[in-house]
């Protein structure tokens, strides 16, 4: 099965929507651990008879486990006005209650800082403290995990996003959802020791299949996400130092960028992989994109806006979703349908911008990505789930995951959100802390022209 639809007829979908529910009844199916006649289960990653997860086993993760899907339901409800997803949500919260004291990565997007975000939205709607507190004490063992290092505390040194950057953003929101100023208090002081760096982010090596001396100027792995981080601590305490270590990172990914006339495009990674340019949020445009956003954002530059805009043009004029390269070739975009590498990551940005500017364009090839979404997905009588070639270099393994950013809970989130835009309803977004678009939709009446 692929994502060219040769799969066998099935189940489809007309509208993000009916989408969306589809993916829910089919992770419901993977329902384990007590299973949906107990008060506490989580989701296998990939519940085909036959299938494999494109994944490391990651239960409890925002990345590929329940605390994603925790998210995914939450967003369901609200957009159904079903509270039986609510059901799903305490389960879910159930086992991130007990799973949490068993996991040593404090990552956000793997470990306690990401488990600690999604308890806290499910506390902000269910609404009985329960949630809260568990988050509470998975933050509370991360702040004192952090170490002492040259220039103020730390986790584990690398300040991307997929490491001590995601750390300090949940701190942040995890913080301001909960009040409990000293997580806030030490997300600044770790804070303060990246923005001392000549240029944030920009690190050599340790990156997996990547040259020793390799740059990366992405967001999860690179100088991006970096900046992302530093620009939103600027927003959250007015400090010109936070401010202008930003403005240093983004000059650097600007100076990389590959132009074309009014697009742009960011290398892999440099020097080796100037020609390989990604499109998905990880380590592409769509990425990028949201850092650029943020600096305009908090900055009010109207430069940083008009970057941002010029990687959107970039993705457009890519040829995506139409056209896409072989998994081993060195186009940016190949058959992956999820948040974290593929489609579900442009829906995301192009949505987001479409909820920030209000141009009509974006909206367009927003409803177009999600056209492609429904075309591509695959089905029975036990839901909807996306096949993908989740890496790029091994495009003969093909898979469909239950998760947040490689599976269905997160093409299903992406969906919902288009589905709110489309809508134009005042509907409370359940967005990541690394997302800085609005988390309500959009008003219609004030569309603009391209």
């Amino acid at each position: 099965m692929s994502l060219d639809g040769t799969g066998p007829p099935g189940e489809r979908a007309d509208t993000p929507l009916s989408a969306a529910i589809g993916a829910a009844r089919w992770i419901r199916s993977a329902a384990t651990g007590g299973g949906r006649g107990s008060r506490r289960w989580h989701w296998a990653a990939n519940p085909d008879p036959r299938g494999r997860s494109a994944l490391p086993p990651e239960p409890a993760s925002l990345y590929a486990g329940a605390s994603g899907i925790v998210l995914f339901f939450l967003e369901l409800a609200a957009a159904t006005g079903d509270d039986d997803y609510l059901g799903d949500v305490r389960a879910g919260v159930g086992y991130l209650a007990s799973a949490w004291r068993e996991v040593t990565d404090v990552s956000f997007y793997h470990g306690l800082s990401g488990i600690a975000v999604a308890l806290c939205e499910a506390g902000w709607v269910l609404g009985d403290g329960g949630p809260e507190e568990v988050a509470a004490a998975a933050l509370g063992r991360v702040a004192r995990a952090a170490r002492p290092m040259a220039g103020g505390p730390g986790w584990s040194g690398d300040p991307a996003q997929r490491a001590d950057g995601g750390v300090v953003l949940a701190l942040l929101h995890g913080g301001s959802m909960l009040g409990v100023p000293a997580f806030e208090e030490l997300a600044v002081e770790a804070g303060l020791r990246v923005a001392r760096l000549a240029v944030p982010g920009h690190r050599f090596g340790d990156c997996a299949g990547l040259p020793a001396d390799a740059v990366t100027p992405g967001f999860l792995a690179g100088t991006s996400g970096t900046a992302f981080l530093l620009a939103r601590l600027y927003g959250v305490t007015g400090e010109l130092r936070f401010l202008e270590a930003a403005r240093r990172g983004a000059g650097f990914v600007r100076a990389v960028s590959v132009l074309s006339g009014r697009c742009a495009r960011v290398p892999h990674h440099l020097p080796q992989g100037r020609d390989l340019q990604y499109l998905g949020f990880c380590a592409g445009s769509a990425g990028v994109a949201r850092m650029f956003y943020e600096l305009y954002r908090v900055g009010g530059d109207p430069g940083d806006l008009d970057w941002a805009e010029r990687l959107a043009g970039g993705i457009v004029t890519s040829g995506v979703p139409d056209e896409r390269g072989p998994g081993r070739s060195r186009s940016g975009w190949w058959d992956s349908a999820c948040q974290c590498c593929g489609v579900a990551g442009l829906v995301e940005l192009f949505a987001g911008l479409w909820a920030a500017t209000g141009r009509a364009a974006y909206l367009g090839f927003a409803q177009r990505l999600g056209a492609y979404l429904l075309g591509r997905a695959s089905g029975d009588d036990g839901g909807l789930r996306w096949y993908q070639a989740y890496r790029r270099l091994r495009p003969e393994e093909l898979s469909a995951d239950t998760g947040y950013m490689a599976g269905a809970a997160g093409i299903g989130a992406a969906l919902l959100h288009l589905d709110a835009v489309e809508r134009a309803g005042a509907r409370r977004l359940v967005l990541l802390p690394d997302n800085p678009f609005p988390a309500f939709a959009p008003q219609r009446g004030r569309e603009q022209g391209d």
